[in-house]
């Protein structure tokens, strides 16, 4: 295979993930019918006076906003709602590739000495900023393809997130004001830019200047981009003596009700409890609040997870990225693959399944919420709930095979 088709696949796998990983956090449900948007040309001239009043420069603005629209796709992506719920081997196996593992293996190698400056500064190991670097834009290899201001032009115009997205742009104009982004510098279609698809309010509180030449570059300079998600990520409260967490050994027995990041025990308690590490060795003894999660349910791999993990939770609220991460980052410095993988069966869910899941668990009663074909929190609590009453390993997992036991067990 030539070069330039590696660099076709490659992108396109990355596109994949991005699109995963925003789908992870849930389609976007339309609760209420959103207003028209108003005429766009009267909503310019007032967006042009307020980035006056922030006393951003008017040849700024003028250039910025020159011959801007609304872009018909970026809404159309704003309104997705995909057909298939993930599971864990589906995003995973893409998300912790050979070619990524091996990529990260070698960039912290290369840029060892920079990032050791790094993390003496902010904290924050090495491998989690080369693991963030991977999954968020291929180490660099794509940053997104949309202009960052037509963008956020039109989800501020359109009324769904408006407030949010006028707040965005008007960032994003003072950070081209101050000259640390290109006027006509492109990203996703949400408006999240650079090495690390930092938003712009992100951009604009933890982008740092870490090789002192007056701008804050999160595309080609490498001292500002890892600085700027070690900042970030140090913001958020990463531990740097420790990491995320592990795969670990559950015994048969055990009760899967205390799964969830809503539990947390020390890890000495769940040690108690009779988890081992993933090679069946003891735990280490450590009293250190950790939470076990099952994202395959609990006939997949299992995990314990820390601080750390919450911490990623806080750059991206989907698990399943939370997981890639630190795994990844696990894999580039040699640490072994995952020793228990998901079920055969562990496959998509249509969002007509998880329809049918919520239907059928009202029809016993159990709230579920919204008949809206999200695996959400509520759901996840009441298939747990119904689970424990019927005998069944309480982990909370929408399945295929849950269906089937539904279906075929209408009295209980």
């Amino acid at each position: 295979m030539n070069f330039k088709m590696n660099k076709i696949l490659e992108r396109r796998l990355h596109v994949f993930l991005m699109v995963l990983a925003i789908c992870s956090y849930g389609p976007i449900i339309l609760a209420k019918e959103i207003p028209a948007a108003p005429p766009f040309k009267p909503w310019v001239k007032q967006l042009i006076k307020d980035a006056k009043d922030r006393r951003i420069k008017p040849a700024v603005i003028s250039k910025a906003l020159k011959g801007v629209k609304p872009i018909t796709r970026v809404i159309e992506l704003d309104r997705r709602q995909p057909e298939f719920t993930l599971t864990f081997s589906a995003y995973f196996n893409r998300a912790v590739s050979n070619h990524r593992i091996s990529t990260g293996t070698a960039m912290l190698k290369q840029h060892a000495k920079l990032l050791k400056k790094i993390t003496a500064k902010y904290g924050v190991q090495p491998r989690f900023l080369i693991a963030f670097w991977g999954l968020e834009s291929n180490y660099g290899q794509y940053t997104g393809t949309f202009p960052v201001i037509g963008a956020l032009v039109t989800l501020a115009h359109d009324r769904r997130r408006a407030k949010f997205f006028r707040e965005q742009l008007l960032y994003a104009l003072e950070l081209m004001d101050l000259g640390h982004i290109p006027i006509g510098v492109k990203g996703s279609w949400a408006g999240a830019m650079g090495n690390h698809q930092f938003i712009p309010s992100t951009y604009k509180s933890y982008a740092v200047d870490f090789d002192n030449d007056g701008k804050r570059d999160l595309w080609k300079s490498l001292p500002d981009i890892f600085a700027s998600a070690a900042n970030y990520l140090s913001h958020a409260g990463w531990d740097g003596e420790r990491t995320w967490g592990r795969e670990v050994r559950v015994p048969n027995g055990f009760n899967f009700g205390l799964s969830g990041l809503d539990v947390q025990k020390s890890v000495l308690d769940w040690s108690k409890l009779g988890l081992l590490r993933a090679n069946g060795q003891r735990l280490p003894q450590v009293d250190l609040k950790a939470s076990l999660i099952l994202p395959a349910g609990y006939q997949g791999p299992a995990f314990l997870v820390y601080k750390n993990y919450r911490t990623i939770m806080i750059w991206n609220r989907s698990q399943l990225y939370a997981l890639a991460v630190g795994h990844l980052a696990d894999r580039i410095v040699g640490l072994k693959t995952l020793t228990r993988q998901p079920p055969i069966d562990d496959l998509p869910l249509k969002r007509k399944d998880m329809k049918t899941i919520q239907f059928l668990l009202k029809r016993r009663g159990i709230d579920t919420g919204e008949l809206d074909g999200i695996p959400g929190p509520k759901t996840r609590a009441a298939i747990r709930a119904y689970q424990k009453s019927v005998g069944l390993p309480p982990d909370g997992y929408p399945s295929k095979g849950l269906i089937k036991y539904l279906r075929t067990n209408l009295k209980n």
